[in-house]
C-alpha cells in the first residue's frame, strides 16, 4: 500500500490485496447496515473491511485527510469507530455460527452496550493501520470483545466492548 491519500476506492482495493479478494464479515452478514463505521450501505461511511484471516478478525484501514486530529494524527473519534466496528465484526460471525439471530424488528443480533477505548501511541494519519479482534468471552445475552490498532507492529490503542443481546421493545 502506498503512504500517501488515498480514496475510498482504492482504499477497499488495497484492503482487498491485504485479506483476499472475498467478500468481507461486514458485506456477508449485514449488507444493508448503514453505520457510519462498518455499514457499507452508507456510502458516505469508513465503510471497514474485516476478514477472519487464520482465526484471527482483522482488517486494514486508510485513514482519510478529514480524520485530522487536528495534530497531524488520527483522531481518536475515528479510532473509537474503528475499535468498535471491527469488534462487532468479531461479534457477529459469532453470533452467525451460534445460530443467533436478530430477533424479530432488530437488523442485528447484539449492539454495542459499553467500549472502553485506551489511546497508547499516536497513530498515524497517511498510513494504513491494521486490526485485530479476540473475543473474551461469549454467551448468548452477552458478548466482550478486545480490538486492537496496530501500526509498525505496535500497538497504537486497545478498545474493549461489551455487546448485549439487543430485543426491540
Amino acid at each position: 500500500m502506498s503512504s500517501g491519500w488515498v480514496r475510498h476506492a482504492e482504499r477497499v482495493t488495497a484492503d482487498a490485496q491485504v485479506h483476499g479478494t472475498g467478500a468481507s464479515i461486514q458485506e456477508t452478514y449485514y449488507p444493508t447496515l448503514t453505520c457510519f463505521g462498518c455499514g457499507h450501505a452508507n456510502e458516505r461511511g469508513l465503510r471497514l473491511q474485516s476478514y477472519e484471516v487464520d482465526g484471527v478478525v482483522r482488517a486494514a484501514f486508510m485513514p482519510w485527510p478529514e480524520h485530522d486530529s487536528g495534530g497531524g494524527f488520527l483522531n481518536g473519534g475515528i479510532i473509537s469507530t474503528l475499535l468498535d466496528c471491527h469488534g462487532a465484526a468479531a461479534v457477529l460471525l459469532e453470533a452467525h455460527r451460534r445460530g443467533w439471530e436478530p430477533a424479530p424488528g432488530a437488523l442485528l443480533p447484539f449492539v454495542t452496550a459499553g467500549l472502553d477505548v485506551r489511546f497508547l501511541r499516536p497513530s498515524p494519519l497517511r498510513e494504513p493501520v491494521e486490526l485485530t479482534a479476540e473475543l473474551l468471552s461469549v454467551s448468548e445475552p452477552e458478548i466482550t470483545v478486545l480490538s486492537h490498532l496496530w501500526w509498525e507492529d505496535k500497538q497504537r490503542a486497545t478498545g474493549t466492548a461489551v455487546w448485549k443481546r439487543w430485543r426491540p421493545r
